[in-house]
């Protein structure tokens, strides 16, 4: 593989960067981490094997070639000759100038995760940029107006799950309020390998295709003993009801991933290093398609103090999870001569991702005790838990039959009686033809294996869809409100306090939403004026994901934002499932009960049957993708365009 240089970056120290690669350290195993002039004009130089491309102008080349991924050969995405691709380095203050080409045979893209930029910057295909063709080059042209950890991933069809992906470091203008001595940036993946059309054709086709961890007898008899044989008939005649499993924590599982840090999987062993009592900046990155992390250093107490790029108080934990797209910065500071085991552990506990944070190389830690997975509950339902399930069989429930007062209802598949439909998406934003999406293929595209909603669409009967069925908030329309309740306290419903299924906060200190409290107040201290309630819907057995029931190939349009207007934004998750909620050009100020300090995040995570509601201040002109991030959810249709004019 080749790779290109950004200007002003030595051939020398590319060739190091590479042999770190080769090693599977960072650069600071090669001494780098002392922060020569030529290494680092802006701060510490992070250990990151794929190398480091500096701005404020940088050139990007993307090809799928044969590599070796996890020590097997495939066929991934690259990006400069490495997949994950290069960590990216920017400075707050400058101009950036990011110069893609496009290498494949196929069109592609770069979204900026969490950049706040001009909307045709954004890099989403048939929102308001094109993509780019084959053989083409786009120049990415954008003010760099904030700091902190980010990424970048394709938004084209299911690339990302071809390593098409990389970490994206912008240093502050002015000092930030914490020290640290060295820093280790950690993207976690997950990669297969199966071709991602193949594992989206799995879903659509057998409900649990990858979960291998299904209930035993074992398990019966230990549910009767724990609560009576009643109790446990009643609970699995509902999961029968519901044509599901209590098991179904991850849609695509360890079955077919190799969980991956920085690339390079756990026997390959990538090595941070450190010198005894220095502080550690750990910058965390779930760069995955679809997997959900827990992330713990056992040993270590972690202190969080970033969220998504945004400075937050101080938290010391033991572990996180990190959901699809968020980041965390931690700080860390091993006082002894001894490695540790940074552990990445998948929510499903069906695998795991690993490296070492070590004073030397070669050195290992043991792994902790792997956790076996835990069944969901009725707390999943949220506030639908209490309805009375011998009312109804409930044959259309699945994993969203949690509807606004308790009714049987399928949201996903509501109106789906010719999902063949599906096959040519319908236009977003105003003056959007259907030819103008057709590079965009993530709300519902033929090319990715979409056409085969039309079989499943066969199997059903028809169902006529009521959009009043969720209020006067259904399919993304406002109510007027002065604020249902205060700025920043947290909504009737939500469970920010709760670290989600198979974590134990009894057992160890873990990080929840409740607990980020922002630096400072944001700027914009309005009270909101409207409310715009969403429910994320969707169906486990047929593989439809959908807001307020619509897959994005069905809506009549985009959610309109007024300019400037200072707005609530409600997300009420009537699935079984976890949804990690991006708003592209725009904050989201997560209403935890903090106040005034609640914090901003670009991709929220909002737990089966729970309610959380964000700030958002509509100051971004155009046109914004919003969507799920588990990557087969956004193309089986959770996706929608936000419009703000």
């Amino acid at each position: 593989m080749t790779a290109t240089t950004s200007p002003g970056t030595s051939l020398t120290r590319r060739q190091l960067l590479k042999g770190a690669s080769a090693l599977g350290v960072g650069s600071l195993a090669l001494g780098l981490g002392n922060a020569p002039a030529w290494a680092s004009p802006w701060g510490q130089t992070a250990a990151y094997p794929q190398g480091i491309e500096r701005g404020p102008e940088i050139s990007l080349a993307v090809r799928r070639e044969s590599g070796a991924v996890a020590g097997r050969d495939a066929r991934p995405i690259t990006i400069n000759g490495t997949s994950p691709g290069p960590l990216l380095r920017l400075r707050e203050g400058d101009d950036a100038v990011l110069r893609v080409t496009n290498l494949m045979d196929e069109p592609t893209s770069i979204h900026w995760h969490g950049l706040i930029l001009p909307p045709e910057m954004d890099g989403v295909p048939g929102v308001s940029f094109a993509g780019i063709a084959p053989g083409e080059t786009f120049s990415y042209r954008f003010p760099v107006r904030q700091n902190g950890t980010y990424w970048y991933h394709s938004h084209s069809g299911l690339q990302e799950q071809l390593g098409h992906a990389g970490p994206l470091i912008i240093d502050a203008a002015e000092p930030e309020p914490f020290h640290y001595d060295r820093e280790h940036v950690l993207l976690l993946t997950d990669w297969s390998f199966e071709e991602p059309s193949t594992i989206f054709r799995h879903l659509k086709t057998a409900e649990g295709y990858y979960n291998y961890q299904q209930r035993t007898v074992a398990d019966l008899i230990a549910d009767v003993r724990r609560q009576g044989l009643g109790d446990t008939a009643a609970e699995r005649a509902m999961w029968a009801r519901m044509r599901m499993s209590s098991r179904d924590i991850a849609d695509v599982t360890g079955s077919t991933y190799t969980y991956l840090m920085n690339g390079q999987s756990p026997e390959q062993n990538w090595t941070a290093l450190f010198k005894p009592g220095e502080t550690q900046r750990l910058r965390v990155i779930n760069g995955s398609a679809m997997t959900y992390f827990d992330v713990r250093i056992p040993g270590l107490t972690m202190t969080v103090v970033a969220a998504d790029g945004q400075p937050v108080q101080p938290v010391p934990v033991e572990e996180f999870r990190i959901g699809i797209a968020e980041t965390y910065d931690v700080l860390v500071t091993p006082e002894t001569n001894t490695a540790y085991t940074l552990f990445a552990e998948s929510m499903d506990r069906s695998g795991y991702a690993c490296a070492t944070l070590a004073p030397r190389l070669g050195m290992t830690a043991p792994l902790p005790e792997r956790r076996r997975i835990v069944d969901r509950g009725m707390e999943a339902m949220g506030g639908h838990g209490g309805m009375d399930m011998s009312q109804s069989e409930m044959p259309g429930m699945e994993h969203s039959g949690m509807a606004g007062a308790g009714a049987a209802t399928d949201h996903a598949g509501m109106g789906h009686a010719n999902d063949a439909a599906m096959a040519e998406p319908a236009a977003a934003t105003s003056g959007m033809t259907a030819a103008s999406m057709s590079g965009m293929n993530h709300g519902g595209m033929a090319q990715h294996g979409m056409a085969h909603e039309a079989g499943a669409g066969a199997r059903m009967a028809a169902q006529v869809h009521d959009d009043a069925s969720h209020g006067a908030m259904a399919a993304g329309t406002m109510a007027s409100s002065a604020g249902h309740q205060p700025p920043g306290t947290a909504v009737a419903g939500s469970r920010l306090d709760h670290p989600g299924i198979g974590l134990d906060p009894e057992t160890r200190r873990v990080l929840v939403y409740r607990d980020l409290k922002a630096r400072h107040p944001w700027p914009d201290r309005r009270p909101p004026g409207r409310e715009l309630e969403l429910h994320l819907t969707g169906n486990m057995e047929r593989y439809m994901w959908s807001f307020d029931g619509k897959k994005f190939s069905e809506v009549d349009g985009p959610i309109h934002f007024e300019k400037d207007e200072r707005l609530r934004l409600i997300l009420v998750n009537d699935t079984m499932m976890e949804h990690p909620i991006h708003l592209h050009g725009m904050w989201m100020e997560l209403e935890n009960g903090a106040g005034e300090l609640i914090p901003r995040k670009h991709t929220l995570n909002v737990k089966p049957g729970e309610r959380v509601s964000a700030l958002i201040t509509a100051d971004a002109e155009g046109s914004w993708a919003f969507h799920c991030h588990l990557l087969y959810h956004m193309d089986a249709g959770m996706f929608r365009v936000v419009n703000v004019a």
